[in-house]
């Protein structure tokens, strides 16, 4: 059949992928006869405003939800106005083309982009699916070969994950604009994840430390031949009774655990006592053998803990950066709870891993992993180097964040195909007793490796760094049962239980995963979402909830307990899965969630009646120990006792508000001090703390009032302003002079006039500088702003204008954490005008709340460096606006009449 466009080339096939990046290795694939275009995500969606609703349903009451809850919850799809030039372009390459082939992702995200562009599109040429999970040539002309129809019931499951989000986040998120705080967000697995970053920092407040000791001995064979010679026991048992350990001990701080010996300080130093000059025997050597199999090909969740503890990349940067490798042709598709390798991916793995290691080192049959994710979806495969043949990292020609990503995963697909890392594990006991006539115990433990299989090409992580790393020994002597031993050193050790850690992003996406909660493709966006909403920030890798979380999270579990329960949640998961197989269907399950069923309360009832939610008690949360309680106001947390306030600074984390903390903010100076009276004006100079720093004003009085006279509404732009001013940074509210007050309520200062315009002096919200029209120098130090010269501000404009951080002379580094592992150059944190930053010398990012100049570490910059490099520099407005009225240089007040 001729090409429509009248060529002679044969039939003329119009592929639509989501990515530019992945049309572009897809077009070179396939060569002529193929026009490769790219949707560029989603061409359509659910109205996000008001604006984007038609015409003709703005009046109706569901509108504003952009699904219609009274028939069948049909969804209200519009094109998104980003998208719509490029759904034009669609259209008319359409026009051109004797069939469609639509190659977006495999998964049902994917599968439902390929419907919206079929529905959009309305084609009249014939619609193929074209599915593959690499982007390799051999894939591309397979997947061309074997079309297959759309399946509407990834589309129809895909389809009712949307109208659930929702609904959720349009009824449920109103209700924390009014309760809590304007322009938050509600979601059905972000809010979710929120509660179990606040349930462990409750878990944390809640937690006692208990103390515990024992004795620590170095024990010599005395036998110089043997290496090691000596080696390190610890107290176990005590006339057969065991030593407490941390494991014993509840998280009230009590011991929960019977008949165990709870050691004090002091008792164990006078059992030390009692045990110098005694005689030590190994009482028994139990030895077994220790096998380690090689961990399963990556899936989704897996590879972001691994990217997380290897790399010290966030979860949403790793799939960032694995998006960019799949759309390159790399590895295959990223998205997938898949463990499983085809016969192909085997072979390759098994080959390489004979050439690199040898035949000895791989099993006589291939590994085949099952997946132990329940929902798991098998149609996947793993992900992997892409290809029948795979190139190792230096055959890549990759650099970077790309080079280290497929590293991890070319390390990690070739062990999987690798023999078991063999050895033996060891326990010996040592027995002695006291002058006193106790027998104790010490026990220690060894582990050697005789074959290290896998672990030669890679090994796993840990979200626990005390934990031993799979290949690390500890080698014991070459102990018998009755071996006499010395005593080199004997000593008491303490210990403190400590609470459980807050989670990682790797620790949250397990437990996401474990529960069941959300599909592991989302958990990115969520981690990234309850970040951006300020709900939770980073400290170190920790993630920590803000006091704003506490509060969100106290209303949901009190008022909407079943959206935030974690087994409803995860039922929701298995009630989409069944739609996927065909087990339900959308509607019914729907209505069940929004109007409930069976008794249960839908979400339209709960969201209805919001007269019992007290907004005040709902975000009150009482220090314990003290008659002091936190709020979470519109302006952020802060302590209240009888009416007296006082802010709780940006920075600290909820476990460290105890009750003696509190007290010390109080303790504080409010920085309400009145300094005196303005010689001039008379009126009373204050110093205050307020929300964004200490601050100098001037009281104004009441102004005078005529009974007589008719009222007016006076604006609140015309009522007269008081004077104020920042205080310097190197000012504070408890030495403030009134002099010194006075001299900064004269910035903006006129420092004079230059070439017939002004110069003003500002202090701005990035520092001090000189004024003139539309033209500015910055300057060195905010006491310029009290001193600068008209004849210095000449100079100064005489000289070219500089940009950027690098405005004023550079400063030394705060601190130097070493080279960045992406562009390989030193990494210092400096001071700048927006605050500390991490910089290699060519990106810069800012330190976040939680980030502590003194605490920050190499891996948390190289995140931070690579998240910056990830974002695109905003695209240039070209529309000019009017711009906002400057504030006037001071003027002398009116003198007192």
């Amino acid at each position: 059949m001729p090409a429509k466009n009248g060529s002679t080339g044969g039939t003329r096939r119009l592929v639509i992928v989501e990515s530019p990046a992945k049309a572009k290795t897809i077009k070179d694939y396939l060569g002529a006869g193929y026009m490769v275009e790219s949707s560029i995500g989603h061409i359509r969606d659910l109205p996000e405003k008001a604006d984007d609703i038609p015409e003709k349903f703005k009046g109706a009451p569901w509108a504003r939800l952009g699904v219609n809850v009274e028939h069948e919850f049909e969804p209200l799809y519009v094109v998104n106005p980003d998208k719509r030039s490029q759904v034009n372009k669609l259209r008319q390459l359409l026009k051109d083309a004797d069939e469609l082939y639509l190659a977006t992702d495999e998964d049902r995200e994917g599968e439902a982009i390929a419907w919206h562009l079929r529905e959009v599109l309305k084609p009249k040429v014939p619609v193929h699916r074209m599915v593959f999970h690499e982007i390799t040539p051999q894939a591309i002309r397979d997947a061309v070969a074997n079309p297959r129809d759309l399946n509407l019931r990834l589309v129809d499951a895909q389809e009712t994950r949307r109208i659930l989000d929702r609904l959720y986040g349009y009824e449920v998120s109103p209700v924390l604009w009014k309760k809590v705080k304007p322009r938050l967000s509600a979601g059905r697995v972000q809010s979710v994840a929120t509660r179990l970053v606040v349930e462990r920092e409750r878990e944390r407040m809640a937690f006692t430390s208990a103390h515990y000791w024992d004795l620590q001995a170095l024990f010599d064979t005395n036998k110089p031949e043997e290496r090691p010679r000596d080696f390190t026991a610890t107290l176990s048992a005590v006339d057969g009774k065991r030593v407490a350990q941390g494991r014993d001990f509840a998280s009230t701080g009590q011991l929960k655990t019977a008949n165990v010996l709870h050691l004090s300080e002091a008792a164990a130093g006078e059992l030390a006592g009692r045990l110098q000059g005694a005689s030590f025997a190994v009482k028994s050597v139990e030895r077994k053998p220790y096998t380690r199999k090689p961990y399963a090909p990556f899936r989704t969740t897996t590879l972001q803990q691994e990217a997380s503890r290897k790399l010290g990349f966030s979860a949403k940067y790793t799939m960032q950066v694995a998006q960019r490798l799949y759309e390159n042709g790399y590895i295959t598709y990223m998205r997938t709870d898949s463990i499983t390798l085809s016969e192909t991916a085997v072979a390759a793995a098994r080959s390489q891993a004979i050439k690199l290691y040898g035949a000895a080192y791989v099993p006589d049959k291939p590994r085949v992993y099952a997946s132990k994710v329940k929902s798991a979806q098998e149609a996947h495969e793993a992900i992997r180097p892409s290809g029948e043949e795979f190139r190792t990292p230096g055959e890549t020609g990759l650099s970077g964040d790309m080079f280290r990503l497929y590293e991890l995963i070319w390390q990690r697909t070739v062990s999987s195909q690798m023999k078991d890392a063999v050895g033996e594990s060891i326990t010996v006991k040592v027995s002695g007793r006291s002058s006193s006539g106790e027998d104790v115990e010490f026990s220690a433990s060894g582990r050697t490796i005789t074959f290290y299989g896998f672990l030669k090409a890679y090994v796993e992580g840990s979200d626990d760094p005390s934990t031993d790393r799979d290949d690390s020994e500890k080698r014991l002597p070459n102990l018998a049962e009755g071996d006499a031993l010395s005593v080199s050193r004997l000593d008491v050790a303490g210990h403190s239980t400590k609470p459980p850690a807050r989670y990682t992003e790797a620790s949250l996406v397990k437990e996401l995963e474990d529960r069941e909660i959300g599909r592991p493709s989302t958990y990115a966006s969520i981690i990234g979402t309850i970040l951006d909403r300020g709900y939770v920030f980073k400290k170190g890798t920790a993630l920590v909830p803000s006091f704003l979380a506490f509060a969100v999270v106290n209303l949901l579990e009190q008022h909407f307990g079943n959206l935030v329960d974690y087994d409803f949640t995860a039922e929701m998961e298995k009630v989409l899965d069944d739609i996927a197989n065909d087990r339900a269907e959308r509607v019914p399950e729907l209505q069940r969630f929004y109007y409930g069923a069976d008794g249960d309360e839908g979400l339209k009832e709960m969201v209805s009646d919001l007269g019992d939610i007290d907004a005040k008690e709902i975000s009150s949360f009482p220090v314990k120990g003290t008659d002091i309680v936190l709020r979470v106001g519109r302006y952020g947390p802060y302590l209240d006792r009888d009416g007296a306030r006082v802010n709780v600074p940006e920075d600290m984390t909820p476990d460290e508000l105890t009750a003696e903390k509190a007290e010390e903010l109080f303790s504080r100076p409010t920085g309400d001090r009145q300094l005196g009276h303005d010689p001039v004006s008379g009126h009373m100079i204050v110093a205050k703390g307020g929300r964004y720093g200490p601050y100098v004003t001037e009281i104004l009085p009441e102004p005078a009032v005529d009974d007589d006279a008719p009222k007016k509404r006076t604006k609140k732009a015309d009522a007269p302003k008081p004077r104020t001013s920042s205080l310097f940074k190197t000012m504070s509210l408890d030495t403030i002079t009134l002099d010194d007050a006075l001299k900064l309520l004269t910035i903006p200062r006129l420092v004079g006039e230059l070439e017939g315009e002004e110069v003003v002096a500002h202090n701005g919200k990035f520092g001090p500088y000189l004024k003139k029209g539309a033209d500015s120098r910055s300057l060195a130090s905010e006491d310029e702003l009290l001193t600068v010269t008209i004849d210095r501000a000449k100079e100064l404009f005489a000289q070219p204008k500089q940009r950027g951080r690098g405005r004023a002379a550079a400063a030394a580094p705060l601190r130097e954490l070493g080279d960045d592992p992406n562009s390989k150059k030193p990494v210092v944190v400096k001071e700048g005008r927006f605050g500390p930053y991490v910089t290699d010398g060519e990106t810069n990012a800012s330190l976040r709340k939680g980030d502590a100049v003194e605490d920050i570490t190499i891996e948390r910059a190289a995140e931070l460096l690579a998240e910056r490099r990830e974002r695109a520099p905003a695209p240039k407005k070209t529309t000019t606006r009017k711009a906002p009225a400057k504030k006037a240089p001071a003027k002398k007040p009116a003198a007192k009449s």
